[in-house]
């Protein structure tokens, strides 16, 4: 069975850019909620629940028709919560070195225009998703957008960092502030982390 991962933070570390209800909620009660729905719908089919859930997102074609949006759905939402809380720390935030900050600059020219560009595609989603920078079959950077809790391995991309845009990620604290949001969160990035998501 999938369980939900402990975070390695105490839910008020990462005050005040993301406050501790927020966190609390959005970690015991939704992403423990994709959890549970995940393992329900998995529950009739043991092959599929040995899965690694990196293996299971790739390969959603395999799951029967009957389950396939329940999994796609929920198996998506831990995933992606998943890397979330991963990519957060307390004292956070400021920038990346070694081998990304390279890929960075060759693929946006500059850390700033990454920034930039990571905002405004945040920014761009409608209703519900998440922005991701991820890195392409040609190890190559790029951002991208995915609606609801879909993950960008669906697209046979990796994911290297990514932001809920959801609006119970941030609604308590920021109401319908979502670009003070989007600011905060730069505070709170664990580059070290998505360095290696990067080099793995």
């Amino acid at each position: 069975m999938y369980q939900l991962p402990l975070l390695q933070y105490e839910y008020d570390a990462l005050e005040p850019y993301i406050d501790a209800a927020t966190m609390k909620i959005h970690h015991t009660k939704h992403h423990q909620g994709y959890v549970t729905k995940l393992n329900d719908a998995l529950e009739p089919y043991p092959e599929l629940a040995k899965k690694s859930i990196e293996d299971l997102l790739q390969s959603l074609d395999s799951v029967p028709e009957e389950i396939r949006v329940a999994v796609r759905r929920n198996a998506g939402g831990h995933h992606n919560h998943s890397l979330f809380w991963m990519n957060m720390m307390p004292n956070g935030g400021g920038g990346t070195g070694g081998q990304l900050a390279q890929a960075i600059t060759d693929s946006f020219g500059d850390f700033s225009t990454f920034k930039n560009e990571f905002n405004s595609a945040a920014l761009s989603v409608f209703g519900s998703g998440w922005a991701w920078l991820i890195k392409d079959a040609d190890n190559k950077l790029k951002i991208i957008t995915t609606h609801n809790q879909d993950s960008p391995l669906m697209e046979g991309v990796r994911p290297i960092l990514g932001l809920d845009i959801w609006e119970h990620a941030y609604y308590l604290n920021y109401q319908n502030r979502r670009p003070e949001y989007v600011d905060a969160w730069w505070n709170v990035i664990n580059w070290e982390q998505v360095e290696k998501n990067f080099n793995s």
